[in-house]
């Protein structure tokens, strides 16, 4: 639970209860990635297996759990590219799954039948296929692609039957796919103005014409809308606004009539629904304050149903069987990954289908997040997620990293993160910001930083060192920097503006060249490019301002030691961008050290890279802040 005092008084006080440092277990990174991650809760047809992607091959592959225990069966034998699961078809044991080649996010659609054979159902070169959903009627299902334009998506429709593939929707463009309505008559298309200025449309295949859905009101009015879901009888549509208001709320759109009502407003974002496949049962995710809760009601009339009660956790995704007599769920705690359970609705027992953390690991060791705030240098409340050390105690203090998440506009959230767990068990600090500009925190934070990227974000973790440093139990003297993309961005220019703020910094592929970066973005990104440019910058109108920004032509103001880890394959935040920052640095003879990491793109999904990576991080945090500030 949140605390709302004063973040100075909050965090001086979280050490009062502990003068000796506790007694902790310190696990290599070996014990800590035998922790197998699951994702994926798709109910078999005869309720006996449930399917998951998880990666204790090393490599994402596709499994299934049996209902009534037993070890996961493997179905996939990927050796290098990650293998996310869609689901099982609808009336037999088929299932769809989506995959890209080594990071390159150029992810396609494949179908293994029970005899291991696998067929590419979206086969082609350089085009990008993507999930939209199951058809009601068990015939078919919908998916968007960009193969006939790469910048732009068209929707088409597969038959589970001879894979029959049918264009439904042919984008003229500046519309992203977002779903097609169970009768097929509409398609719901999301259209970006700006980070916070999104609308939706409604496409009618039968006239032919296409309407706004969401117009500004008042006009011109910035507007975030989304569309969430049709209803399974296709009689309605749910969508996402924050208009008129700071966080967003679930509306409910006839087809019919065109009559819209407020279906759900929490005090935080709504920030995502769907129906179940029991189609019975809407599920509502909610981004209640850096945690997600997860709440699920039957229709019509929204009654709220029960979820289960795991001691210590949270139920973060739910799914129903169609024939209602099975809930999958996932539980997790903030110091623990989550795991899979299964709920027999007629019965009420649960029963816990995995143990994810490794055989090796004393949960004990390991540590819980929590959510604090502080005053920031202009007076603004900025929260974030602080992990305390086990050591960690005013006469035993211990070195800091502020950690930085990616976006522009992404979230530092309470869940488990083995990377931060490494650190935290090897007794440094981790303070995971969530800076102005980040999500989740109504639409007046999250625009604070347009246009004012690697400044006024970046001032918010230059103040919270001052607040680190209160708590008594965190040498001022060793606090570095560390995030990955945006985050990554934010390291780099946190030690090429403010020089001497930070003891070392550690950059995973973040962006050194912000005109580069921008003119790079995938075809693919379609609409979505110019928004992130009225956010970030025009690479032609604002060169000026982005090579302002650019760490890379101010890296002759770098002087302390930086760790850069880069993915070979990276489309977001191309190889160059790394490689000119490290070049840079070591020309002025600073310590600089440069890991590459094959078959990886925007993130290391590989647990040998994850190794690697993780381990490079703690051997260059003990070099550079290990030892005590006089």
């Amino acid at each position: 639970m949140t605390r709302t005092l004063p973040v100075l008084a909050l965090l001086i006080a979280l050490p009062a209860a502990a003068e000796s440092p506790r007694q902790v277990r310190q696990y290599t990174i070996d014990q800590l990635l035998a922790t197998t991650t699951y994702a994926g809760d798709s109910i078999s047809p005869d309720g006996r297996k449930i399917l998951v992607s998880s990666n204790q091959t090393g490599v994402f592959n596709a499994f299934a759990v049996p209902v009534d225990g037993g070890a996961p069966v493997q179905l996939t034998d990927s050796k290098v590219n990650t293998i996310q699961v869609i689901g099982w078809f609808p009336g037999d044991e088929r299932f769809l799954y989506t995959s890209d080649q080594g990071g390159d996010e150029l992810t396609h659609l494949y179908v293994q039948s029970p005899d291991g054979k696998v067929r590419d159902l979206t086969p082609g070169d350089k085009l990008k296929a993507e999930f939209l959903g199951w058809a009601p009627d068990d015939r078919s299902f919908f998916f968007r692609s960009n193969e006939r334009d790469p910048s732009l998506f068209d929707v088409y429709e597969t038959a589970l039957d001879g894979y029959e593939r049918k264009l439904l929707f042919t984008n003229p463009g500046g519309f992203l796919p977002a779903g097609v309505s169970p009768d097929r008559r509409w398609v719901a298309l999301g259209k970006a103005h700006s980070s916070t200025d999104n609308d939706v449309h409604l496409h009618d295949r039968t006239s032919g014409k296409t309407a706004l859905l969401t117009p500004d009101e008042p006009p011109g009015a910035k507007v975030d809308n989304a569309f969430e879901t049709f209803s399974p009888d296709g009689a309605s549509l749910y969508y996402t606004t924050d208009q008129g208001a700071e966080f967003k709320r679930l509306m409910r759109y006839d087809l019919a009539t065109g009559r819209r009502e407020e279906v759900l407003r929490p005090d935080w974002d709504v920030g995502g629904a769907g129906f179940l496949r029991s189609g019975r049962h809407l599920m509502v995710a909610i981004n209640a304050d850096s945690r997600i809760e997860i709440r699920v009601f039957e229709m019509p009339g929204m009654r709220p149903l029960e979820l289960p009660r795991v001691p210590d956790a949270s139920v973060v995704n739910v799914e129903i069987s169609r024939d209602g007599r099975r809930m999958a769920f996932y539980a997790e705690s903030g110091s623990t990954p989550h795991n899979l359970y299964v709920r027999d609705l007629q019965t009420g027992k649960d029963r816990q289908l995995t143990r994810s953390l490794g055989p090796d690991i004393d949960p004990a060791d390991l540590v819980a997040g929590e959510v604090v705030r502080f005053k920031s240098y202009d007076g603004l409340e900025i929260p974030g997620v602080l992990y305390r050390p086990h050591q960690a105690t005013p006469a035993s203090r211990v070195p800091a990293l502020v950690k930085v998440h990616g976006g522009p506009g992404g979230q530092a959230a309470v869940g488990y993160n083995a990377a931060v767990q490494y650190l935290v068990n090897h007794g440094y600090a981790v303070f995971d910001i969530n800076n102005r500009g980040s999500s989740g925190y109504g639409k007046t934070f999250f625009s604070l930083d347009d246009r004012k990227h690697g400044e006024a974000d970046l001032d918010d973790c230059v103040a919270s060192k001052k607040t680190l440093a209160a708590t008594g139990w965190i040498d001022p003297g060793r606090i570095g920097i560390y995030g990955a993309s945006y985050g990554g961005y934010m390291v780099l220019a946190a030690l090429a503006f403010r020089p001497q703020e930070f003891a070392a910094g550690i950059d995973v592929y973040g962006i050194s060249n912000w005109k580069r970066t921008m003119e790079s973005i995938p075809a693919w990104w379609g609409a979505e490019r110019d928004a992130i440019i009225q956010e970030i910058g025009d690479p032609e109108k604002d060169a000026e301002m982005l090579l302002r920004k650019s760490p890379l032509f101010h890296s002759d103001k770098i002087e302390k030691p930086l760790l850069v880890l880069q993915g070979e394959k990276d489309p977001r935040v191309l190889k160059q961008e790394s490689d000119s920052i490290v070049e840079a640095v070591k020309k002025k003879g600073v310590p600089v050290e440069y890991l590459v990491f094959e078959n990886e793109g925007h993130g290391f999904r590989r647990k040998e890279s994850q190794k690697r990576a993780y381990e490079a991080m703690l051997a260059f945090l003990d070099k550079y802040l290990k030892t005590p500030s006089p």
